[in-house]
């Protein structure tokens, strides 16, 4: 726009740039962007300009922190003259997201008790989305009872949702219930599956599990596969073959398939997207030909798949395998290992939660290949390094 109209742009349209890369992870277009910044709106060249601009700042901190480059986030929430309370806002989040919760609380009770700046509801979606990254029962209580008694807001289905995610994953099913039995407002799908996802996990036995999905599936959504599928994992684990051939014909019946997951990766400033089993991209002989060596490597290491995360595909364990191994995020993280610049992360956007398996795998592949993969999935990011991942498996 500007070099063809010399028109400079405001604030709005570069929060509207920033945003588009943010969504789509492109670090490299954000990096750009913000070069330009610096460059045509910085005065006489020392960014002086930007730095003023709190709407541009924290633009820039939430489009580092969407694209897996938290050290550049802090960079410029810690050298902004001046922070607003969406400064502290998506500083606090964009903590959580990565997993440094106690860094996140930390900066929600230096904003409140060191300078004095009243949190409103976002800020308190944001440090109980920290305590429910960690797993951080009794803060997540505290904040909650802070928010109603002390500051007065009334929790909305954010709120609500969080605290129930929080109780259900540490156990508290029962406390879970009852925060959903006190709401202001009608529970939502994702509620629902939260408690549903919660039963799973914990084996909270199959009554109360058919229960959360029946009531899941009473809700229109557009992510209703996802219910299905917990449900057939919870009917394979539990080797109700026979229910989990139901539950495949009932997605039949109604017409509801799975939402179709990919993972993107930004290299050179073109986004790569793949989806399970993509032969379409023009490297793909490369990539499994990787895929292969990466295999052998697993194996040689003792990795052994987790075939309850394919209870929809054929029942023979080979084939399960193989549909576990042609996840979306198993070719982008191949095609990076081909690419990438040697030493540098290798950063992927995927659109559904990752599974169990993968985020296995992408810990031992951190290790076996030396290098840091950082996963933003729909709930948060991982950061693989040395065969950890930064959630502590807890996600």
């Amino acid at each position: 726009m500007q070099r063809d109209t010399e028109l400079a742009p405001d604030a709005y349209t570069v929060q509207s740039v920033l945003g588009a890369c943010a969504g789509a992870g492109a670090l490299s277009l954000g990096v750009y962007a913000h070069a330009l910044l610096l460059r045509e709106l910085g005065g006489d060249g020392d960014g002086e300009a930007v730095s003023r601009d709190m709407l541009i700042n924290n633009s820039l901190v939430d489009l580092y922190g969407k694209c897996g480059a938290l050290e550049l986030a802090q960079q410029v929430f810690d050298r902004m003259p001046a922070r607003d309370l969406a400064s502290w806002n998506v500083m606090i989040l964009t903590l959580a997201n990565h997993g440094r919760v106690c860094e996140s609380v930390e900066l929600f009770d230096r904003m409140t008790q060191v300078e004095k700046m009243a949190p409103n509801a976002i800020t308190f979606v944001a440090v109980l989305s920290a305590c429910n990254h960690g797993g951080l029962v009794e803060e997540g209580r505290r904040y909650f009872a802070m928010m109603v008694d002390q500051y007065r807001i009334k929790p909305r289905i954010e709120h609500y949702g969080c605290m129930v995610d929080l109780l259900a994953r540490a156990g508290f099913i029962e406390e879970a219930l009852d925060i959903v039995a006190g709401m202001n407002c009608r529970p939502d799908a994702i509620i629902w599956r939260s408690l549903l996802d919660a039963c799973c996990k914990k084996n909270a036995g199959l009554e109360l599990t058919e229960a959360m999905a029946k009531l899941a599936l009473e809700v229109p959504d557009d992510a209703v596969s996802g219910v299905y599928v917990l449900l057939s994992r919870v009917y394979a684990s539990a080797q109700r073959w026979n229910d989990v051939g139901m539950v495949r014909r009932l997605m039949v019946e109604e017409g509801v398939k799975k939402e179709p997951g990919f993972s993107s990766i930004e290299m050179d400033g073109l986004v790569h997207q793949f989806v399970a089993g993509d032969t379409s991209h023009p490297q793909s002989e490369a990539i499994y030909e990787k895929l292969d060596e990466i295999q052998l490597k697993l194996t040689s290491a003792g990795y052994k798949p987790d075939l309850s995360e394919a209870p929809l595909v054929a029942s023979i364990e080979n084939a399960k395998g193989a549909a576990l191994r042609l996840h979306s995020e198993r070719l982008a993280i191949s095609f990076g290992l081909l690419n990438a610049t040697p030493g540098a992360p290798i950063r992927i956007l995927k659109n559904l939660r990752v599974c169990k398996d993968c985020h296995t795998i992408s810990k031992l592949i951190s290790k076996l290949y030396g290098v840091e993969i950082i996963v933003r999935d729909r709930i948060r990011f991982h950061h693989f390094k040395d065969g950890s991942c930064s959630c502590k498996d807890y996600w």
